[in-house]
């Protein structure tokens, strides 16, 4: 079995998706889980600016509606034994990231590092956008220090970013976090562990291939 998921560590659901698929592939036989590239805000700015709260407000249709937005989010996060803190994260710009997680798929440390960049943006309101936090956490998830510099200094995988985001689109796939089981139809990650092992269970009725 292969799982694809479509994701940005900008999105809080993202980090709820990652421990729900996690209790649903619990005790399966190998899936092979390719975590893809899938920019929210591709133009977005390496240094910090409003909170995660302040922008949910700004799209909301009223306070009242943002309140129960950020609520629904915590709470789903807390469910899942998460401290989301969207007032302190501050959406600033992935690409650096994603290639970070790229690097960390080549040594099988994905989701090591994902925890991190995860928990570090959404509770720590770290800048994930600083090369200097992405070179500390890819070095605590048990990647190379020198590696990680490497990565972080040049171009190296910014076009198996690309590739993802391509093949996102060709898909219709523009949300996330979105599911891809065995080349099958996009599914949203947001079920819980239940759905999810349903859904995981259920053979593609319409394989598009997978890479």
């Amino acid at each position: 079995m292969q799982v694809e998921v479509y994701f940005d560590v900008l999105c809080p659901w993202c980090y709820i998706g990652h421990r729900r698929l996690a209790t649903a592939l619990a005790g399966r036989d190998a899936p092979v889980v390719v975590w893809r590239s899938l920019e929210l805000a591709p133009d977005g700015d390496r240094v910090p600016g409003e909170t995660a709260a302040e922008v949910i407000a700004r799209y909301a249709g009223s306070t009242e509606q943002a309140a129960e937005r950020l609520k629904l989010i915590e709470s789903n996060g807390a469910a899942e034994g998460l401290r989301l803190d969207l007032h302190r994260a501050r959406p600033v710009n992935s690409f650096d990231a994603h290639r970070l997680v790229k690097l960390a798929a080549a040594h099988r440390r994905v989701d090591e590092v994902l925890e991190l960049l995860l928990h570090g943006y959404h509770t720590e309101g770290l800048n994930i956008a600083d090369a200097s936090v992405l070179q500390r956490l890819g070095t605590e998830a048990g990647l190379d220090p020198s590696e990680v510099h490497r990565v972080l200094s040049g171009t190296e995988f910014a076009a198996d970013v690309r590739a993802d985001e391509r093949r996102a689109a060709a898909h219709g796939i523009r949300g996330v976090p979105t599911l891809v089981v065995d080349g099958g139809p996009p599914a949203s990650l947001i079920q819980d562990p239940a759905a999810l092992a349903r859904l995981l269970s259920t053979p593609s009725a319409t394989p598009q291939g997978s890479q």
